[in-house]
Parts: C-alpha cells; sequence; structure tokens
C-alpha cells in the first residue's frame, strides 16, 4: 500500500460527477490506483447492476440494495459463472470498494459476507534447457522483450513502461519506476542484451524523430508532470524503449499519441514459440520472472540478493518459495554444487542454510567434521552431500 492511500486521510467526501461509473472512477483516481484498477472496479460496478436488473428488479440505484442482492451476486459468480476464488476476491473488493468509498457506506452486514480463503499455487518454472529454446524460437523485439524480463526479473508492465532515461549502459543496471505497489527499484541488466537493446534504442530514436518531424504529441507523463514541465513528453529521455508501430487515444486525456507496445503482443509470440518447442507447460509472461528467481537461487545467488532484486516481496512469495523448495530438493539428490548443512528440529520441520549465508565459527565434534554440538531441543546433522563433476 503507498503513501496515497493511508487510512488516516480526511472523512468520506462525496463525489462531484452525476453519473454512477464516474463516480467509481474520480474515487479511484482521488486514492491514486492504478488505471488497471479502476477498469475493473468500474467492470464490476457495472456488472453487478447489470445483473440485479436483468434478475427482475429492474434498474436500480446500489444504494437500494444492500447485502441481499450483492450475496446474490456473489452467488451466480462462484456457482453458474464457477470463477475462480481470486476472480471472487476481486468482485467482492470491488463492489465494498463502490459502496464504502463511492457511495460512503458502512454498513454492518459489509464484514458478514464471506471471503473465499486464499489457496497457494505452486507457480510453473522452465528449466534453463527449455528457456533456450524458446528464445531461439523468437525473434526480433519480442525475443529481445523476453529475454530482457527473463535476464533482470521484470514484470511485463515495468519492461513495456521503460523509459530511455531509466537504461543505465555503465552500470549495467535498470531502474523501475512505479511499479507495483508504486514502488522503485534497481535491477540488473544482462550484458549479453546490451548490444540487442542498444539496437532497440536506436530503431526508438528513429520513431521518436519521425514523431517530432511530424508535429505529434508527446508521450504520456505520470501525474501532472505534463502541466509542470510542458515539453518532456516530447523529449528523448522521456520517450519509451519498445514503442508502438502505430499512434493511439489516451482514454483519460482523448489526445492521439504514441504508447507502447500492446501487452498481448509478446504473450502471443511466447505462446507460439512455447508450442513450436513441445514444451507441454502452461506458460505465460510471468513464468519467465519465477523462472529468472529459481535458476539465481540454483546457481547459488544469496536469498536475499534475489528478493531485492523482487523489491517488495516475501521471501514466501511463489517464485522465492518454489525456487528454495528446488534447490533443496536437488541438493538432496546429489545434484548441488556446494555442500548443504542440514537441520533437524524438534518438531520435525527441517532448514536448509544457504551455502553463500556468512558462517560463524563452530566446534568441531567426533564423527562430524565442522558441525555444531546439539544445544537443548536442536541437533544438527552434518549431512555429506556429494557433488557431480
Amino acid at each position: 500500500m503507498n503513501r496515497f492511500n493511508r487510512s488516516d486521510k480526511p472523512d468520506w467526501v462525496p463525489p462531484r460527477s452525476a453519473r454512477l461509473l464516474d463516480q467509481v472512477r474520480e474515487r479511484v483516481r482521488y486514492l491514486h490506483y492504478s488505471i488497471q484498477t479502476e477498469k475493473v472496479y468500474v467492470y464490476w460496478a457495472k456488472a453487478f447492476v447489470l445483473w440485479t436488473a436483468r434478475s427482475g428488479g429492474g434498474f436500480r440505484h446500489p444504494r437500494e440494495m444492500g447485502q441481499a442482492e450483492v450475496e446474490a451476486f456473489l452467488t451466480m459468480l462462484a456457482t453458474e459463472k464457477q470463477v475462480a476464488p481470486a476472480t471472487h476476491r476481486q468482485a467482492l473488493n470491488a463492489l465494498l470498494f463502490l459502496y464504502r468509498q463511492v457511495l460512503g457506506m458502512e454498513l454492518p452486514w459489509m464484514q458478514q459476507i464471506g471471503r473465499p480463503p486464499e489457496r497457494k499455487r505452486i507457480p510453473v518454472v522452465l528449466t534453463a534447457h527449455e528457456v533456450q529454446s524458446v528464445f531461439g524460437l523468437m525473434t526480433g523485439t519480442e525475443g529481445l522483450l523476453a529475454a530482457l524480463l527473463y535476464g533482470s526479473g521484470l514484470r511485463l508492465r515495468e519492461a513495456l513502461g521503460l523509459r530511455v532515461k531509466d537504461v543505465d549502459f555503465d552500470r549495467h543496471a535498470i531502474v523501475v519506476r512505479s511499479g507495483k505497489g508504486d514502488k522503485d527499484r534497481v535491477v540488473m541488466l544482462p550484458k549479453a542484451l546490451i548490444a540487442r537493446l542498444q539496437a532497440q534504442l536506436a530503431h526508438a530514436r528513429a520513431v521518436w524523430g519521425q514523431d517530432r518531424a511530424s508535429g505529434h504529441s508527446g508521450v504520456f507523463l505520470p501525474h501532472a508532470l505534463e502541466r509542470k514541465y510542458p515539453r518532456a513528453g516530447e523529449s528523448w529521455a522521456w520517450f519509451w524503449v519498445f514503442p508502438s508501430h502505430k499512434l493511439s487515444v489516451d482514454p483519460q486525456t482523448g489526445i492521439e499519441r504514441r504508447h507502447h507496445l500492446f501487452e498481448e503482443r509478446l504473450n502471443r509470440q511466447l505462446k507460439k514459440a512455447v508450442l513450436q518447442a513441445g514444451i507441454a507447460k502452461h506458460v505465460s509472461v510471468h513464468t519467465l520472472r519465477h523462472s529468472f528467481a529459481t535458476h539465481l537461487l540454483q546457481a547459488g545467488t544469496d536469498i536475499r540478493t534475489v528478493q531485492e532484486g523482487f523489491w517488495g516481496q516475501s521471501p514466501n512469495s511463489p517464485s522465492l518459495w518454489l525456487a528454495r523448495r528446488v534447490r533443496s530438493y536437488a541438493l538432496q539428490r546429489n545434484r548441488c554444487l556446494t555442500p548443504i548443512t542440514h537441520d533437524l528440529t524438534s518438531n520435525g520441520q527441517s532448514r536448509f542454510r544457504h551455502p553463500a549465508a556468512p558462517k560463524r565459527p563452530r566446534a568441531a565434534r567426533p564423527g562430524c567434521s565442522g558441525s555444531r554440538p546439539a544445544r537443548g531441543a536442536h541437533a544438527r546433522a552434518c549431512v555429506p552431500v556429494r557433488c557431480q563433476s
């Protein structure tokens, strides 16, 4: 949650817009939520009103409806539409936002609506050989984007939203602005992609020159930067690294300008390459990010270093959790590159210490060189791991 979404903001203020969906947009923008959140909340508010009208009650304002209508709508999603629990929670959050933030209604029944529990899913991860096979079948801008997502651990929107000023070839780094949770972070720039990325910037420079010669409007600038720096949108520093090949109309301002590449373009090319490579896995663009974390930990990278590259993520996030489990299993199966120390606790749980973690001085114990003597309920056993050459 970013600084704009604090709970200590002033009390609810009635929206100035007259129409319901415009009121939802106004409130979402007041709280500085993302454009994706705005689209989702508007969609569910509209779907809720239309469904109640088709159910026989006619068109009614949400103020005239309550717990019965909300629960009936959510029940329809779960039973008839059979939506996933995540979609169910998304619809519920959108309706609670409609009543609390837009209509200013804090009613007791809002706390009584059932919320589907969260379920942990194991993410799909490609092996290093599978990644190479897929990348060998992808060329052009899509191939560079896929390699950048894998080599830097970027999300799709973070890569597409890169500006020229955010790429630092001297430091081999990429600055991610306003990522998930409105956070900034710095990720690595693989040396193997420098030449291809420089060629992409040369192409983007040519597109930028054509826009300036044609007198088109500058690119989109976040927040109020367009009023503060009127010419910044036309500068080369703020131009997209991956610009679209055609102009489009900004949905918020109605100005025709150049945006970045369409998101589905990479997803279609990636699925096509996976099919050609004969990989029987459900692969999406985000799979490259999971594979990035897993392969780093398998190569011996410290978990904290990987976590910094996944700024804001908990060590128990799906990507890092799966990567740790894969590495631990490989070490137990004698497929490691370095020895591992295995902790046995009193409740039967096991903990694996990463080989790159700092080691404290230990007192040797007969029969197990380099291990610590047993203390209290914990007993440390030195597990010999034979590494393959």
